[in-house]
């Protein structure tokens, strides 16, 4: 069930069954955050899953009804942030933090968000390039690599663990026969 809000854009009535409208996500006052489309509660960890994965989704407030998404995608930004590598510099923030409330905010906003669309853009452009180029994608040839080498290098641990449980066994076996007399 939809309704409209005016100008022709659809409202989630509930649970997101419509594949042309976006998953609602409720966030409870103990802070959980209940995915209504499986009917489980999610992590920030999901919720960045959905993203990767390109689905869209939205995120209630149980209580006010208000749309925190944004709130919860910077949560999931500052997390991934804590987690290895940082994207963003120090400096960087401080920058985005200074460009909040002056004349230039929305169009900062929006220089930021095309600069980055231009950017995933021509990192496409070029993988495909060098896909037509070399007729491999250089991503998942790296991948594949990365994973046969780490697939051949538990091969060689597992062997060598062996050897040492067989070469152990054997080393003590031999030791026994040398210790007895011949008869």
């Amino acid at each position: 069930m939809q309704s409209s809000d005016g100008q022709g854009a659809p409202h989630q009535a509930c649970g997101g069954t419509d594949m042309n409208e976006p998953r609602v996500i409720k966030k409870y006052p103990n802070r959980r955050l209940y995915d209504t489309v499986e009917s489980r509660y999610i992590t920030l960890g999901d919720i960045r899953r959905l993203v990767l994965d390109k689905v869209e989704f939205v995120v209630v407030d149980k209580k006010s009804q208000e749309d925190i998404t944004r709130s919860i995608l910077l949560q999931v930004i500052s997390e991934q942030e804590h987690e290895g590598e940082p994207l963003m510099s120090q400096d960087f923030l401080a920058q985005v933090i200074r460009a909040y409330g002056g004349t230039m905010q929305n169009m900062v906003g929006d220089y930021l968000e095309q600069s980055l669309k231009l950017f995933m853009a021509q990192q496409a452009q070029l993988r495909d390039r060098v896909r037509s180029m070399v007729g491999i994608d250089p991503m998942s040839t790296m991948t594949n690599l990365a994973h046969d080498n780490f697939q051949r290098w538990r091969q060689m641990q597992e062997a060598f663990f062996q050897s040492m449980v067989a070469g152990g066994g054997g080393a003590s076996r031999s030791t026994t026969s040398r210790d007895e007399e011949p008869k």
